[in-house]
């Protein structure tokens, strides 16, 4: 019971920060121009340093069951939810600039934010590790393919940039970090701490700033779209089902349960803010997390309850 407490109350703080957003726009305190220098500044700057935060944690012996079953599990539903959202991409009768964002919603959630809370309130700082090494293969999905999703349309595409921006380039370089004894340097920890912990806060605003360049007319008309609810099934509780089969493999029950909620996650902001960047529809883009955010309070306890049975 407490845990879903705190998980409402991190939902109100998420709405009440792109709420601020919207207001912040509505009333012309961010110009036309806010959109795209948020956009920047979160992609290439405070998303990396959080990785790099996320990932200076030490390593041990002990962890490399947790490690394999982690990675096993990671690359699985990586694998099946990018097969999953390219059906259902194939099959959806969508504008070209809503398609990748389809995808998008179905394949990447917000583990960062809202995985990191919901793991400390389950594990403590347990949670927050397994977490970590299961957002590897995470992070490195969703800075090549993610970016391909919405760039492959582009006439030119320089592969190089997608390959070597500072998303990839930090999880590299975290990695070394984590499997190594090194350690940031105290000062240089909390100047990356206090820049990564921005992300969040200024992708809500980012998008409260988009909400708030739609009609009120718009945005209710817009919940009526079939494929925001689609999209929001199957992220919430189709695709982390698949993973409950693995307790069948002896799988520790804080892995899987780690596993399990964290793939059930709400549709990434990220997802706006490459929206934003390479011209997709971005007011579906936020819908689509928005409304993933909303029902996540249901079904979060709903996977809980049955990573339970399943034990």
């Amino acid at each position: 019971m407490s845990s879903v407490l705190s998980f409402s109350l991190e939902m109100l703080t998420l709405y009440g920060i792109a709420l601020l957003g919207f207001i912040l726009r509505k009333t012309g305190i961010l110009n036309n121009h806010s959109n795209e220098v948020l956009t920047q500044l979160i992609l290439y700057v405070t998303l990396p340093a959080l990785i790099l935060v996320s990932l200076d944690i030490p390593f041990s012996n002990s962890l490399v069951k947790e490690f394999i079953w982690l990675t096993v599990m990671s690359v699985f539903i990586l694998t099946f939810s990018c097969s999953l959202a390219a059906w259902m991409r194939k099959h959806a009768k969508l504008r070209e600039d809503q398609k990748s964002v389809y995808e998008g919603l179905i394949i990447f959630g917000n583990q960062g934010y809202i995985g990191y809370a919901i793991s400390y309130i389950l594990l403590g700082e347990q949670g927050i590790l397994y977490l970590t090494i299961f957002n590897t293969c995470y992070l490195i999905l969703i800075w090549t393919y993610g970016i391909y999703l919405f760039s492959k349309n582009k006439e030119t595409i320089k592969w190089r940039k997608i390959f070597f921006n500072p998303g990839i380039l930090s999880t590299l370089t975290g990695l070394i970090l984590l499997l190594s004894p090194l350690s940031w340097p105290e000062v240089v920890f909390k100047g990356l701490d206090s820049i990564g912990k921005m992300t969040i806060p200024l992708s809500m605003i980012l998008i409260g700033c988009l909400i708030a360049n739609v009609s009120y007319k718009d945005f209710f008309l817009s919940l009526k779209n079939p494929y925001l609810w689609t999209s929001a099934l199957a992220k919430l509780i189709f695709i982390p089902l698949f993973l409950l089969p693995f307790a069948a493999f002896s799988v520790p029950y804080p892995v899987l349960v780690i596993a399990v909620i964290v793939s059930g996650m709400p549709s990434a902001p990220t997802i706006s803010l490459y929206s934003q960047k390479f011209g997709a529809d971005t007011f579906f883009a936020s819908m689509g997390t928005l409304l993933t955010t909303l029902l996540c309070v249901l079904t979060v306890p709903l996977l809980y309850f049955l990573c339970k049975l399943f034990y």
